[in-house]
């Protein structure tokens, strides 16, 4: 069993930064990593995602050239770096941990959530 604890939302103005972090119970290397979010009336959908024992990367297009995923093996954490925000990048947003070599969209952990919001 793998608990993720995300941490680092809140709200911000349009064109600001936040970095979310994802605290992992195991080791991050040893999984495919995942951002995903979930807006109001909205399906979950695909942020960012990091491929397990490798640094290659994948994006949504809709973030692509503002957000970027990393991991931190030392500390078994995985991070979202948001830049230029928009309003309509608001939602709660989950890390999400896969066993297998990509993260799905039926992975095998979920956090908790946590909220950002983009005041416009």
């Amino acid at each position: 069993q793998v608990q993720l604890v995300e941490s680092g939302g809140g709200l911000v103005q349009a064109g600001g930064s936040l970095r979310l972090s994802c605290a992992a119970s195991a080791r991050v290397s040893r999984y495919a990593m995942g951002w995903f979010r979930q807006a109001p009336g909205k399906e979950r959908e695909f942020v960012a995602g990091i491929r397990r024992g490798s640094d290659s990367t994948s994006a949504a297009n809709s973030v692509k050239g503002r957000f970027t995923i990393s991991r931190d093996s030392a500390k078994n954490t995985v991070y979202l770096q948001m830049n230029s925000l928009k309003p309509e990048d608001t939602a709660v947003y989950y890390c999400a941990a896969d066993s297998g070599t990509m993260i799905t969209s039926t992975p095998d952990y979920w956090g908790q959530g946590t909220q950002v919001t983009v005041s416009s």
